[in-house]
Parts: C-alpha cells; structure tokens; sequence
C-alpha cells in the first residue's frame, strides 16, 4: 500500500469528517483506479468505530439514464437517494472517472430536469451531513492537467496532504475582516465588478469540505452585484468545456452571458430563475494550485484567485438565493493571468494574487506550504 494513500484516507476519515463511533459514512466512488484509497478509507472508517456503506458510481451508465429520464422517473430517484442521505452522518466521495465529458451530448433540458429535481439530495447532504469531495488522480486527469501520471500523482498527494491545521489558522484574520466588510470589488482584464457582503458571514475552508481544499468563502447581498466580470480560467461543466466567458450584471442579475458556445451557456443560465444571481463569492488560497486544470474542485483554490458562483447559496453563508445551479467559474488575479486587484471597503487587500495587508499575509504561498 502506498503510504501517501495511507495519510490521505486517515486524513479524510479523521480531519475532514471527524468520523465518531457509531456514526454512518457513506463512501461514494467511481473509477476502478480509486479502488486502492477506497479500500484504506473503509479501514480508516472502521478504525474510527463508525459504519461505512458504499455506492459505486459510473458516467457511462449514468448518460444512458439521463438520455432517456423522465420526470417521474427522477422523483422516485429523489425519494430513494433522499432516503439513503438522511440515514447517514457523514459522506465521503471519491471521483475517478476516465472520460470527463461522458455527459456531453447529453441535452440540455434532460440535464437541467435532472438537477433541479435531485437537488434536494445536495442540499441535505452539504447542510446536515459532514461531507468531503475528492478527485483521484488518474490518466484522464493527468490528461486534463497537461501533466505525465507520475508528475501528477506526486502533485496531488502534495496538494491534498497539506498541513490543513496551519492553513486553518492562517484565514482567521480574513475571515474576521470579511465579517466587517461591506462593500468588495474585484478587478481585472475586462473585469470591473463590485457587490456588498454587509451581514452573510465568511467561512473558512481548509480540508473539512472539499481535498484539495483552499479557500474563504461568504456571498453577495443578492441585488448588489453590479459590473462585468470576465473569468480566465475554463470550467467543465454538464460534460461541456466552457471558456472565454463573459457576464454583464445589473442589480444581481446576469443580463448578458457570452462564451464560447453561447447558445450553452445562456440555456445553463436558464435552468430555473435564480440561476442569474449569484449564491458565492470565495477567496482561493492553496499554495499548490497555480494554474487551472478544468477541475472544480483544483481550479477553485486556485492561489491568487476568486470565483464568483452563479446560483444556490450554502446555508451557512446564505444570501436568499435557492438554485438548482451551483457554478463555480474562476478568475485568477496574479501576474502571470493579466493580475487585478481585491478591495474591501475601498482598501486595498490584494494586488496581483497577493495580499498585502500584514495580517493576511500568511495567506500568500509562500507563507502557506
């Protein structure tokens, strides 16, 4: 066994969901390569004294489904899943799939049927179980990286085994000047977008959610978003790579939506009226990440970036904004991706991915590995 899997589902089991004797874990897993972590995760879990349940996920039979779903078909789907989720304590999923965009071609409306009826499942899950989301890194996403599996492997286990407990420290003081901020802007190359968090709260992560993990997050007061925002990372999102894309807000609302495939993206925007206001706004801080890989759960730590999240918001920073969309797109600030700048309140907090503030500058990279 090798050790890096070791310390990662001891990680998991013992820092990210805090397994306690007698809870249920459920452990949700696809890819045959994630076989070896899911194995050590069910001994971790067993170690802890808890109870683990698996559920094994695949793309492929998932897009024959979703081809053909009808509504009626998706409400049992619900009550069974919705079922199973109240029965657990805990989650923990592994993702290791060999074809990222398995659901490309399916359409659009199936996709946007799908996730409005199972949100409810999401939202249960993320606001009464302790839960933790992973990638397993394997050819496709070596692939997606631009990187060998060797030198990818070793940067995962880099990015995922971080000492979370001094990254946890590090964002007290950007959590605290959050909680008094009101007014953030966020510039950029063809950026220029600003929004109050006045009373929403900010919240820390580092390891209990997601691994990797990386940021602070709060929203926006939801009519307050007022400006253009061009995001410079691409997003994989419903099995399609979304890049180059533009939003025009006014008053909260998206009023114009452009990227590479605009037809898609405007339908994505569409799924149900509150997929035009925004449900997030987080800081991403993890020193390993640099630079994007169409990865949500990397692209979003991103060191030096923000994302700005069409749709729901979390309930512990909840703006009033309900959705069955969650899309987290990125803009990276530093140097090296046009820079921008971070204001709150008119002060400046961060140039060029970095902060400048002395109390937040344990957040810088090289503060953090």
């Amino acid at each position: 066994m090798d050790e890096r899997i070791k310390k990662l589902a001891n990680i998991l089991v013992d820092y990210s969901i805090n397994a306690r004797k007698g809870e249920r874990v459920l452990v949700s897993y696809e890819g045959e390569s994630a076989k070896p972590l899911i194995r050590q995760i069910i001994k971790e879990i067993y170690r802890a004294g808890a109870y683990p349940y698996a559920e094994i996920m695949d793309s492929a039979v998932s897009r024959e489904i979703l081809l053909g779903c009808a509504e009626e078909q998706l409400e049992f789907t619900k009550e069974y899943q919705l079922a199973q989720m109240k029965g657990m304590d805990a989650f923990i999923a592994v993702r290791g799939g060999l074809n990222s965009a398995e659901l490309s071609d399916v359409p659009p409306e199936k996709l946007n049927m799908h996730a409005k009826i199972l949100r409810p499942v999401q939202d249960y899950r993320v606001n009464h179980t302790k839960w933790v989301i992973l990638r397993y890194p394997g050819n496709s996403m070596a692939q997606l990286a631009n990187s060998s599996l060797e030198s990818f492997e070793d940067f995962y286990f880099d990015v995922c085994t971080l000492d979370y407990s001094k990254m946890s420290e590090a964002m007290e003081p950007l959590v605290r000047l959050l909680n008094r901020t009101d007014k953030v802007r966020v510039t950029g190359p063809g950026t220029d977008i600003s929004f109050s968090v006045k009373g929403v709260g900010a919240v820390k992560c580092s390891g209990e959610r997601n691994i990797p993990d990386g940021e602070v997050y709060t929203a926006p007061v939801r009519e307050s978003v007022n400006g253009v925002i061009a995001y410079s990372t691409p997003s994989e999102e419903r099995g399609f790579t979304f890049e180059n894309i533009v939003f025009e807000v006014r008053d909260g609302k998206i009023v114009k939506a452009s990227a590479n495939d605009d037809e898609r993206v405007n339908k994505l925007l569409d799924t149900d009226e509150n997929a035009r206001y925004f449900g997030e706004f987080a800081i991403g801080v993890n020193p390993y990440i640099l630079r994007p890989m169409k990865d949500t759960l990397f692209d979003e730590k991103i060191a030096g970036s923000i994302h700005l999240t069409p749709g729901a918001a979390y309930e512990d920073a909840f703006n009033g904004n309900k959705s069955a969309v969650h899309w987290d797109l990125v803009l990276i600030q530093r140097a090296d991706y046009g820079g921008g700048e971070l204001w709150f309140d008119g002060v400046l907090i961060r140039k060029d991915g970095l902060f400048i503030l002395p109390e937040l500058e344990g957040l810088n990279p090289e503060n953090l590995k």
